[in-house]
């Protein structure tokens, strides 16, 4: 918004800082100016104004109230000369109705005879156009004049042209339409105000006048407006209408109700002093619910605790009384402020407070680092377990994903999920029922990135629910035949977290699980710690992945997290890497079908004790070469002791102690290369 520089110096008699000065005076404590410009023998400042101190700062008086708390000098407000004609009465010459006090909640009215209209003198044309405004005629530009002062939206109607001499202040009908002062015709509805005589519009109410009522030379009584509107409803027409002015812009900030009745004397004053007119007796005011000042409590040891800065209650009042507010002491350390009703954005003691800091100067607040004693939050295991699963599985490369907690009717048919919770008003039927596991969305996220070149390693963290109750599950999936690999991700999991005899048991469906499996028989498996079972690992059935429209093969495992966060432990034993070398040897071993992978690495460990770093399963095969029953099991043995380097004598005896080992069994055959 633009302000004039001289304009500000007129409300005081000591010199105002240079404009710059002034700039950055305003810009530290109040608002930013952005641009000085000088213009003439003036200067313009364009000052952005925060719209919560649009109500008493769109006007130069705003600006000039400002200048004085931060400058600390006195303000020196234009005193209304207003001399009335006692032979004339106002009610004699216009009648007011409001018929929506809801959208009017103060109408005000004047009215001046014998006004010569005519062209505005010098300085009042140079202070409009300053700010940005045209000179139309001195009645106009008075009215303008005193808007920019005061922050008050005025109007004037010839009264010769008001039908009936009387105002009415009504909601537009619909369809109805106005003939405003940009010569534009507006159509209008039933939620636009109306400024109205008894047949047809004369104004839109807070936004833009009429022609039917415009002053013209040949006007020589009118009567000026001066009204209070709902900001809510000038903001709706405004927007409607696709017109916004000066007046409409102060109105949707909110104006001060008691605004009206100053602004309209002081521009009667001018324009009997411009305009040679004479103001008839008594001022017509529909006011029927009076707005009075705030009084608000405050507590000075509140004040210097926000702050965090010792100010003296003298400084507190007298910042306080700078800015137009009046205190009272009430006792030690408490005193009562009456906020004026131009100051809409004041409410509690935090906005007194905050007007004090910002008038004290935040630059004079010393800061002070905070005395308290800082205890430690407890640790949250949930958090701390998942967000290590979560980085370990980033770490082995794997992206995790966030799915919506719902499935559809479709999904569920397909998986055949038993005591699902329905939703009563899912957003769609995609949304229909609570997941009963992550497993249905997972696939969905395979079967959109199947066409992105390379593996797809995704895995989601998230709760399922039944009507059992809800739990958190850890579900990874990968593309591709690669059953092994994701047991072996399995393990690298489970020793990261520190979750020791983990192993892998058969897992058989029932005949009838067996028709709606989800795993492929032979390739899949119960994954055990001691005797609990935490989840499923296994090959996703093709049938399924064809309801997805999924191509190639998916592995997938199932972990149930809060067991899995449970058998965690942050407690590693500490074991060196050996810096001696480490000899590698592969084993197979044939064996029946129903023997555990786990027996043979138990016995291979037990066997070799210290001297056997580790020992991976590499391969399984079930053949037709092989006789039947029987499946293959291949292993690679690492050998590596921690203070020397092994012999291949050694090794050699430390392997073939493991072979006759297993050859103890009669069904186990260790097969020589």
């Amino acid at each position: 918004m633009i302000f004039s520089y001289n304009w500000l110096q007129s409300f005081f008699k000591e010199k105002l800082p240079k404009p710059e000065k002034l700039a950055e005076i305003l810009t530290m404590a109040s608002f930013e100016v952005s641009e000085v410009e000088k213009r003439g023998n003036d200067f313009i400042l364009v000052i952005d104004i925060l719209s919560n101190r649009a109500p008493d700062c769109f006007s130069h008086l705003g600006i000039a109230r400002e200048c004085s708390a931060l400058l600390n000098y006195k303000i020196q407000i234009p005193d209304a000369k207003l001399k009335e004609d006692k032979t004339k009465k106002a009610r004699d010459l216009i009648k007011i109705e409001v018929k929506d006090k809801k959208a009017c909640p103060r109408y005000s009215a004047r009215v001046i005879t014998d006004v010569k209209v005519g062209p505005s003198p010098k300085w009042l044309k140079e202070r409009l156009e300053a700010c940005g405004l045209q000179s139309i005629n001195n009645i106009v530009d008075v009215a303008n004049y005193v808007m920019l002062e005061t922050g008050q939206p005025l109007h004037a109607f010839d009264v010769g042209k008001i039908e009936e001499r009387k105002i009415i202040i009504r909601k537009a009908k619909k369809g109805e339409k106005i003939s405003a002062l940009d010569g534009k015709k507006y159509e209008l509805d039933n939620n636009i105000l109306l400024i109205a005589d008894q047949k047809e519009p004369l104004a839109i109410a807070g936004i833009k006048g009429g022609r039917k009522a415009e002053i013209d030379k040949k006007t020589k009584t009118i009567v000026l407006e001066s009204a209070n509107f709902d900001p809510i409803v000038i903001a709706k027409s405004s927007k409607k209408l696709n017109l916004r002015t000066d007046a409409s812009l102060r109105f949707e900030h909110g104006i001060d109700p008691n605004l009206t009745e100053s602004a309209i004397n002081r521009v009667a004053s001018l324009i009997t002093e411009i305009a040679k007119g004479k103001v008839t007796k008594g001022l017509i005011d529909f006011y029927p619910k009076k707005v009075l000042p705030r009084k608000i409590k405050l507590d000075l040891n509140y004040v210097d605790s926000l702050i965090g800065a010792k100010i003296s209650e003298k400084e507190v009042k007298n910042i306080l009384e700078r800015l137009g507010f009046k205190t009272k002491k009430i006792k030690t350390q408490l005193i009562k402020v009456t906020v004026p009703t131009f100051r809409l954005d004041v409410s509690l003691p935090e906005d007194l407070i905050e007007e004090i800091a910002r008038i004290h100067g935040y630059n004079n607040v010393v800061p002070i680092s905070p005395i308290a004693i800082l205890i430690p939050p407890v640790k949250n295991l949930d958090i701390f377990w998942e967000d290590m699963t979560k980085n370990i599985l980033k770490d082995m490369g794997f992206t995790e994903v966030y799915n919506y907690s719902f499935i559809s009717k479709k999904e569920n048919d397909i998986f055949n999920f038993k005591n699902l919770i329905e939703l009563e008003n899912p957003l769609s039927s995609d949304y229909q029922y609570l997941r009963a596991s992550l497993i249905p969305n997972l696939l969905k996220n395979v079967s959109k990135n199947q066409k992105i070149p390379g593996e797809i390693k995704i895995f989601e963290l998230g709760k399922i629910f039944r009507k059992a109750g809800e739990k958190r599950m850890l579900t990874v999936l990968m593309s591709g035949d690669r059953f092994f690999e994701a047991k072996g991700i399995i393990d690298l999991l489970f020793n990261k977290l520190g979750i020791a005899k983990v192993w892998y048991d058969d897992f058989g469906p029932t005949p009838e699980e067996s028709k709606t499996s989800l795993w492929v028989q032979k390739k899949c498996a119960e994954i055990k710690v001691n005797q609990e079972e935490l989840g499923f690992l296994g090959e996703i059935f093709p049938k399924i992945l064809g309801r997805f429209k999924i191509i190639g093969k998916v592995v997938a495992f199932d972990l149930d997290f809060e067991k899995l966060s449970r058998l965690s432990s942050e407690e590693h034993e500490f074991r060196p890497i050996s810096s001696y070398p480490a000899a590698i040897q592969d084993i197979a071993v044939l064996v029946p079908l129903g023997v555990l992978v786990d027996e043979i690495l138990n016995k291979i460990q037990i066997v070799g004790g210290n001297l056997v770093r580790d020992v991976d399963l590499f391969d399984i095969y079930e053949g037709e070469e092989l006789p039947e029953g029987k499946k293959n099991l291949a292993f690679h043995i690492i050998y590596q002791a921690e203070d020397r380097t092994l012999s291949s004598d050694e090794i050699n005896k430390i392997h073939k102690k493991i072979i006759n080992a297993l050859e103890e069994n009669p069904e186990w055959q260790v097969r020589k290369q």
